[in-house]
């Protein structure tokens, strides 16, 4: 009879977790989640620099293949759209110079492309970062194609 009543016992008593339980359980959570969060997403930040960089790279393979076949960089009203696209009046183009179409920067903003460039430079090409602005520090830095 003695074992009838434990196992009675055991059965009635409710399975689950208790109120406590869960709350101790989400506030760890929480805890973990507000010392990883700010490294996960600075990452992030980092990595949209690496990419506008490779993107920069990449055109100005293009265009030095571009000045190659045709002898001079496409002009500032071509745009990088030149390395995709055929300008009017350039018989000696043998592109398309890119894979895909001009891309925007990781920020959803166009690339400037200048030619001449400043300084003496040949042509720019340039991401004015997250807030699209020129200047600005961190995120919001500029990336320039002669850095």
């Amino acid at each position: 009879m003695a074992s009838f009543i434990n196992l009675r016992m055991r059965r009635t008593r409710p399975a689950g977790f208790t109120l406590l339980e869960l709350l101790v359980v989400i506030v760890i959570i929480g805890l973990l989640a507000a010392f990883v969060a700010p490294k996960y997403f600075g990452q992030i930040g980092k990595s949209k620099v690496q990419i506008t960089r490779a993107q920069i790279e990449s055109f100005e393979k293009g265009l030095d293949q571009y000045r190659i076949d045709t002898g001079h960089y496409p002009p500032t009203e071509a745009g990088l759209v030149a390395l995709f696209v055929q300008p009017p009046n350039e018989a000696n183009w043998q592109g398309p110079y890119l894979k895909k179409g001009v891309p925007t920067d990781p920020w959803g903003h166009a690339y400037g492309y200048r030619t001449p460039g400043a300084d003496g430079r040949e042509y720019e090409i340039v991401s004015y970062g997250a807030d699209g602005q020129q200047g600005g520090a961190g995120e919001d830095a500029d990336i320039v194609s002669w850095n």
